[in-house]
């Protein structure tokens, strides 16, 4: 107990209290929409979803052009000179709308090709991709909107307005999802996003008057090339990433059905649950000490920090997960889903080994290092699905989670080389 007390007394768990309660909406919403969608459109559908989702991600990566970390710190270095910060939002709302444009119609004219990648030839969702193209400009300036917010400081205002966006998006998907089943799962991906603009621009507006200061006259291209290098790491992980994991749930598609392809997406999302709070800790804590730290010694100590205090926890966490799986996944989904708990062993593992990775990976953004942060993602990604071609069909579905932790793994041990001499920095 008394080592627990020291935890809790670490100021990294002293996080407001209003940022945890949107953690926990966020959980607590998610867990209520994977519930309502397990028991209308079942194992089959949730698969369908996971690859939309997935798909979803890319798409709104590129249509921000990762630029959101960007904008936040050249909001925070403009906001007190008017005609800067009309360069800033000009730049980059012109370069959001041409590559937004360019996505939409890209949507549009191959909207059956997409369907049939994604869901499979003898399906037809293209008027998924009509409703996408003409959310994705709401949802992308909604992005870039929460950033101005950010970067003017406005941390309370950006936790309300993704609180609203959580109660939004669950009433619309719960309508959905009931009168409509699989298409309205789809649909409740494209459609709350894009609602959130309204929030967000009602909190921006009370801060700025945002249309006055976008200038289209004041765009930029020096400062676009500036912002480009925010972007690159981003859209890495984030473009690429979803991508293969919709490659990877196709394989399992094709070789064992939607149903076994919808137990892992459900393996998935509750591994997406509890990952919630360590991208909180990470982001909010973590992250500005590293980039502060202008020292070996000092980032060894922030790293130990983590592996002494959150990483222990997690784990205790997990191993609670594990030994409650047979009671969590009816819970969570229905009993439809049971054959979801022979995937935990895995999952977890690997899971153990991206918790262990992500605060030596977050050392990239922390210092910019871009170039190698783009290897090792590669070398991440392409690790899994090369274990996926060999483990899938000797392992069947286990095999894909043993497949991704294998590439966790190696994945951290890779990170372990790379940041070596901060690993080892002398204590004295």
């Amino acid at each position: 107990m008394e080592f627990l007390r020291r935890i809790a007394r670490l100021p990294l768990f002293k996080i407001t209290s209003l940022n945890s309660l949107s953690v926990l909406v966020k959980i607590g919403v998610g867990v209520v929409s994977s519930k309502v969608m397990a028991v209308f459109v079942g194992p089959s559908g949730l698969a369908l979803v996971g690859n939309f989702r997935n798909f979803i991600t890319s798409i709104e990566a590129l249509s921000t052009l990762g630029l959101q970390n960007g904008v936040v710190k050249y909001v925070v270095d403009t906001k007190d000179d008017e005609a800067a910060l009309k360069k800033v939002l000009a730049t980059v709302f012109v370069s959001l709308a041409a590559m937004v444009l360019v996505i939409s119609v890209g949507l549009v004219v191959f909207a059956k090709v997409w369907s049939s990648w994604l869901f499979g030839l003898n399906s037809d969702y293209s008027t998924i991709f009509l409703a996408l193209a003409l959310a994705l400009p709401w949802y992308a300036a909604s992005i870039l909107l929460v950033s101005v917010l950010n970067g003017l400081g406005q941390f309370q205002q950006v936790i309300r307005v993704n609180l609203w966006g959580n109660f939004l998006g669950l009433l619309v998907s719960l309508v959905l999802v009931w009168q409509l089943h699989t298409q309205g799962a789809l649909l409740s991906l494209v459609i709350p996003p894009a609602l959130l603009f309204v929030v967000v621009f009602y909190y921006l507006n009370q801060k700025i008057h945002f249309a006055d200061l976008l200038s289209w006259q004041a765009f930029d291209r020096q400062l676009l090339w500036q912002l480009s290098s925010y972007s690159l790491m981003a859209l890495v992980s984030t473009v690429l990433g979803p991508l293969v994991y919709v490659q990877v749930r196709n394989l399992v598609i094709g070789q064992l059905g939607l149903v076994q392809a919808g137990y892992w997406e459900a393996m998935t999302r509750i591994s997406s649950y509890y990952f919630l709070f360590i991208a909180t800790l990470l982001s909010v804590y973590f992250l500005p000490k590293l980039a502060e730290a202008k020292t070996n010694k000092a980032t060894q100590q922030i790293f130990f920090t983590y592996y002494k205090a959150v990483l222990p926890l997690f784990i205790l966490g997990l191993l609670a997960l594990y030994i409650g799986r047979n009671f969590w996944v009816p819970l969570l989904f229905s009993k439809a889903f049971a054959p979801v708990t022979d995937l935990f062993f895995w999952q977890m593992l690997g899971d153990v080994f991206k918790a262990a990775s992500l605060i030596l990976g977050y050392q990239f953004f922390a210092k910019k290092m871009t170039f190698s942060f783009i290897l090792c993602e590669l070398a991440s990604l392409s690790a899994f699905y090369i274990a996926t071609l060999i483990c899938l069909p000797r392992f069947q579905l286990q095999g894909v989670v043993m497949a991704q932790a294998f590439a966790y793994m190696g994945y951290f041990f890779l990170l372990v080389w790379v940041f070596r001499k901060q690993l080892v920095a002398p204590v004295n």
